[in-house]
């Protein structure tokens, strides 16, 4: 009985922590630095700049997580750490404020915000007459196809290719990465979301 009223207690800390300013920050931080550590899980493709990274994953995870505004911010957060020089991007480009505009990836980096934002907003939207898990995987869905925009469209004003070329440098070949990514975003984030701990959760 003890033990249940500690753990209940300890249950009640956390989320009064976590709903509290300087709680919010922490999370934020934390999710800068995970996004940051997703971001170096990168695999050079020989036919293109762009790499192939689990960032994208960790992108979807804190716009759920987080929801539309929390994400956005999030994302502005681990912008600007980037623009300061930290090294929180992919180590495939040259970092800082070269990477975030003046790269090839330029137009990932900067979609982040409205990615996350994208995907927060529309599975809360969508949570509320389809399951979790349908709702997070038409949301990152479409916050991916967002996210393809901004960084085919970027890429295309930055090196001056044809489509064909843009589509086969920045899209085609991350087709099945991404939809992997998705459903395991979703996956994760429903799984969560039924845990016991979390079903008053936000």
């Amino acid at each position: 009985m003890q033990t249940a009223l500690t753990n209940r207690s300890g249950l009640s800390q956390a989320r009064a922590f976590t709903s509290s300013i300087p709680g919010k920050v922490t999370l934020g931080i934390a999710a800068t630095i995970g996004i940051a550590i997703a971001a170096h899980v990168s695999l050079p493709l020989p036919f293109t700049p762009v790499p192939l990274t689990l960032q994208p994953l960790a992108v979807l995870l804190v716009g759920l997580a987080f929801g539309p505004v929390g994400g956005f911010l999030t994302l502005l957060a681990y912008l600007a750490e980037g623009a300061c020089g930290l090294p929180v991007f992919s180590p495939a480009g040259p970092g800082g404020l070269a990477q975030l505009f003046f790269g090839p990836t330029s137009g990932y980096l900067l979609a982040y915000p409205l990615v996350a934002a994208m995907a927060g907003g529309l599975c809360r939207r969508l949570a509320r007459r389809l399951s979790m898990y349908a709702a997070a995987a038409i949301a990152c869905t479409a916050a991916t196809a967002l996210l393809f925009v901004g960084g085919a469209g970027w890429f295309a004003t930055f090196t001056h290719l044809p489509l064909r070329a843009v589509w086969i440098e920045t899209v085609a070949p991350f087709l099945p990465g991404e939809a992997v990514k998705i459903l395991a975003a979703a996956g994760i984030y429903s799984a969560l979301r039924r845990h016991p701990r979390n079903k008053r959760s936000a």
